[in-house]
This record gives C-alpha cells, sequence and structure tokens, in this order.
C-alpha cells in the first residue's frame, strides 16, 4: 500500500488553528458562565482562525486528491485526452488560486501601508489578511504537486 501524499505544515497550521478555535470559544463560555460577561477577543481570533483552518484544510485536501471531483469524463477518456483534461483542470485552479493570491497579498499591502486596524481589538488587519495570500500559494504548490501525481498515475479517482 503507498502512502497518501501528505502537507505536513498545513496540517499542523490546520490543528493549531482548531485546538486554539476550541480553548478560546471554552474560555468564552466559561468566562460567560462564572462572569456573565465574555471576552472580547474570541469572535475576531476565531473568525480569522477559521479562515486559516478553512485554506490549509484545503491545501491538505488537494495534497491528498480529496477534493470532489466529478470523474466520469475523465475515466472515460483516452490517456492521451485525460491527461489534457488534467492539465485544464490544473490550469483552471491556477488561474482562481492565483487571483486570490494576487489581490490577497494586494489588499494585504494596502492595509499594511494605511495602518487599518481591526474593529474588535485594534490589531492591525494585515496581520489577518496576509495569511489569505500566504494559504493560497501553499494551495497552488499542492495543486500542482496532485496534478504532477495524478499526470503520473500515482493518484487514483477510485476509493
Amino acid at each position: 500500500m503507498t502512502p497518501s501524499p501528505d502537507a505536513r505544515p498545513e496540517r499542523w497550521l490546520a490543528s493549531l488553528a482548531l485546538i486554539i478555535i476550541a480553548v478560546i470559544s471554552l474560555g468564552n463560555v466559561v468566562t460567560r458562565y462564572i462572569t456573565g460577561g465574555s471576552l472580547a477577543f474570541t469572535e475576531e481570533f476565531s473568525v480569522f482562525l477559521l479562515v486559516v483552518l478553512t485554506f490549509a484544510g484545503a491545501a491538505v485536501a488537494l495534497r491528498r486528491n480529496g477534493h470532489i471531483r466529478v470523474g466520469l469524463l475523465e475515466r472515460a477518456l483516452p490517456a492521451a485526452p485525460r491527461r489534457a483534461l488534467i492539465l485544464f483542470q490544473w490550469s483552471c485552479g491556477m488561474a482562481v488560486l492565483g487571483l486570490i493570491t494576487w489581490f490577497g497579498g494586494k489588499l494585504a499591502w494596502q492595509e499594511y501601508q494605511w495602518e487599518s486596524l481591526s474593529p474588535g481589538l485594534g490589531l492591525p488587519q494585515w496581520w489577518y489578511i496576509v495569511w489569505l495570500p500566504l494559504l493560497s500559494a501553499a494551495m497552488m504548490i499542492r495543486q500542482t504537486q496532485q496534478t504532477w501525481d495524478r499526470l503520473r498515475g500515482r493518484l487514483s479517482d477510485e476509493p
């Protein structure tokens, strides 16, 4: 049995984000139960960490060939058109992720230049936004790895 390809840094980042979300949410619930008030930072951090968790998890799923895909046409095609379809799928994914990386990076840079602060805690807004282009670039790398493995026959669409 061939081991599944892995995206260890993204897996660790997603796990850490999930653990932090659980801890601060639990802390908020306990604080609200004891004092009747809630911690101010939990919602802002939870939303930010949820975005990190989503993008890091998507990168892991890309590397492991775990995203949902309709493979009926792909399996029905002969080898050469199948490779062309796989490359077309890769180019579409690269276009979308490239736009997210470009515009996310542009937005993070603008937030840094404008010195925008988050509405809840007053932290620099770019601290939150910079993860968007970084993790979408990681997804581009993982999709390229997945496509390479699919073209070489190392990954199958069959479960």
